[in-house]
């Protein structure tokens, strides 16, 4: 079960007015539960799914599709994506990156966290019609918009651009 209760990270208890690291963007991620990912449809035109989103410990963002879902064959022919989680609170996670259906020790680690997130969900991963998606992300912003002035700051990836 998700706790939705959760905050944006904070420093010292002040609204969100620091950088926030790959354990932040986790938390969030996992807090949360849920937003929207956009995928490239076949002639280049976005193509946008509310899903139940989880995230492992390395900061990838993980959820499960049928096989033959327009959002898989969106990924496997271009995995560029872009996710929003948040927004209702006010807070919000922004971000892009490049999404697989990975295989092996991959793909069962991004299940265990997609289970340990959605146990309800967890039987369908057995199914072979049930893929795992991972998003390794290239970029990612949190913004607080409960403050004035806004406070938006990057996530620092290791090894995004």
């Amino acid at each position: 079960m998700v706790d939705r209760s959760s905050p944006l990270p904070r420093a010292a208890g002040r609204p969100y007015d620091a950088g926030v690291d790959v354990e932040g963007l986790v938390a969030y991620v996992r807090a949360r539960g849920d937003g929207v990912v956009s995928s490239l449809g076949p002639g280049g035109e976005p193509q946008a799914a509310y899903l139940a989103l989880a995230a492992t410990d390395r900061g990838e963002v993980v959820l499960d599709a049928r096989a033959s879902s327009r959002k898989v064959a969106n990924v496997r022919r271009d995995g560029r994506v872009a996710l929003v989680v948040g927004g209702a609170d006010g807070t919000t996670l922004q971000a892009q990156g490049v999404a697989d259906v990975p295989r092996g020790g991959d793909r069962e680690r991004c299940a265990a966290a997609y289970a340990a997130a959605f146990p309800q969900f967890a039987a369908s991963l057995a199914d072979p019609g049930i893929v795992v998606v991972r998003v390794v992300l290239t970029w990612a912003r949190f913004g607080d918009f409960r403050v004035s002035p806004a406070l938006v700051h990057d996530v620092d990836l290791p090894g995004a651009p």
